[in-house]
């Protein structure tokens, strides 16, 4: 047993678990974290997508009388029936784009300086999104529509760019959309249900080839860690909308990315290429 690596998975299952549901990019932590600690190889990628999963749970967990509500009323209910269409509306945009581009910008924007400049570029779109009158028109996400879904799933699309935030994407969207922040912090918890449980199953499925038994100490590891802190992350989030607004998050961004930026600019951090 690699002491090293199960610290190393300890770490980044807690990056992924505190940033996942906030509007400042788990992937971008993650590549950040990873390329710290020397947990890039392909193996490494593999381990950051399966992580997730266990943030996923947490959300499972958080809103487990949601939805088994849902389930229980598949059949028979509207309510249930309209949400559930509505998830899988939202999750095709994402799904498609990342099968047709997945490769090209694993390839091309998974690297420490790319990422930086999203964080900058995805802060000053909350800032504006903040900073604009705000009607708000949706305060459920059983008010959603087909069309707000659909809008919600495109708006998501923008975190296949590592850097912008997967929630951040989907909650920014929702409140230029009309949402108010509960909504959208809401249903950006529940699209990333399938979208990421279906990233992890593909990845996993794809890479299977280069992993192992012996793994599994670390994967288990990583994703306890990450399960703890989302669960965490996820009361601590829907508490701090209740008062506040998302401005607090766009300025964390931008002092993280101009900070990643000046490193390795000026030669003081070795970030990969």
């Amino acid at each position: 047993m690699d002491i090293t690596a199960l610290l190393h998975a300890l770490i980044l299952g807690i990056v992924e678990g505190l940033t996942e549901f906030l509007p400042i990019s788990s992937t971008g932590h993650l590549i950040l974290a990873g390329d710290l600690l020397g947990f890039n190889s392909d193996k490494g990628k593999v381990f950051e997508i399966f992580i997730q999963s266990g943030a996923i749970l947490a959300v499972c967990w958080e809103y487990r009388a949601k939805i088994y509500s849902v389930l229980r009323g598949l059949f028979s209910d509207r309510t249930s029936q309209r949400f559930v269409v509505n998830l899988i509306i939202a999750f095709i945009p994402a799904a498609v784009l990342g099968l047709l581009f997945g490769k090209a910008v694993k390839a091309h924007l998974f690297s420490p300086v790319p990422v930086a400049t999203a964080f900058i570029v995805g802060a000053f779109v909350i800032l504006w999104a903040e900073r604009r009158e705000h009607v708000v028109r949706i305060h459920s996400v059983d008010d959603l529509d087909w069309k707000d879904a659909l809008k919600l799933g495109i708006a998501q699309t923008f975190a296949l760019i590592p850097g912008t935030s997967r929630s951040g994407a989907t909650i920014v969207g929702g409140l230029f959309f009309g949402l108010s922040r509960k909504a959208a912090t809401e249903f950006s918890f529940f699209l990333a249900i399938p979208t990421l449980f279906a990233a992890t199953a593909y990845d996993l499925y794809k890479h299977r080839d280069i992993l192992s038994f012996d793994d599994l100490d670390l994967f288990a590891v990583g994703f306890a860690s990450a399960f703890v802190s989302a669960f965490l992350a996820v009361r601590g989030l829907l508490r701090y909308i209740v008062r506040h607004d998302f401005t607090a998050f766009a300025w964390y961004r931008i002092a993280f990315g101009v900070a990643v930026l000046v490193t390795a600019y000026f030669g003081l951090v070795e970030w990969s290429q």
